[in-house]
């Protein structure tokens, strides 16, 4: 996965943990796609504080995700969740099941 990507699910997951400098900085960035010179001028600080909050934020996010582990449950749930919805729809195709719907149903439900 990509490290701009990354960071930003990763934000959206622990963001909130995050001082409310940093949290702008990332969001701008990563989110908004300014650039550090923007961000400088929006958050009224100098571009190398832009840069260190944005730095220390993500050493932040890291560790928590290390720490904590949400994300990666999060998408282990979501793969999980799509692997159920593919043989519910196998069963329901090969054997006219029922049942079969209200497990594609169930499952789709978690994760919209």
């Amino acid at each position: 996965m990509a490290k701009n990507m990354e960071i930003s699910l990763l934000y959206d997951f622990y963001g909130q943990l995050l001082t409310e400098q940093q949290a702008q900085a990332v969001s701008l960035y990563y989110n908004d796609d300014l650039s550090l010179a923007e961000i400088a001028d929006e958050m009224g600080i100098t571009r190398q504080g832009v840069r260190d909050s944005i730095k220390r934020a993500e050493k932040s996010l890291l560790m928590y995700e290390e720490k904590l582990g949400l994300f990666k449950r999060f998408r282990r749930t979501e793969q999980s969740l799509r692997r159920i919805e593919l043989l519910a729809e196998h069963l329901k195709d090969n054997y006219d099941i029922k049942i079969a719907d209200e497990i594609i149903m169930t499952a789709k439900s978690l994760h919209e």
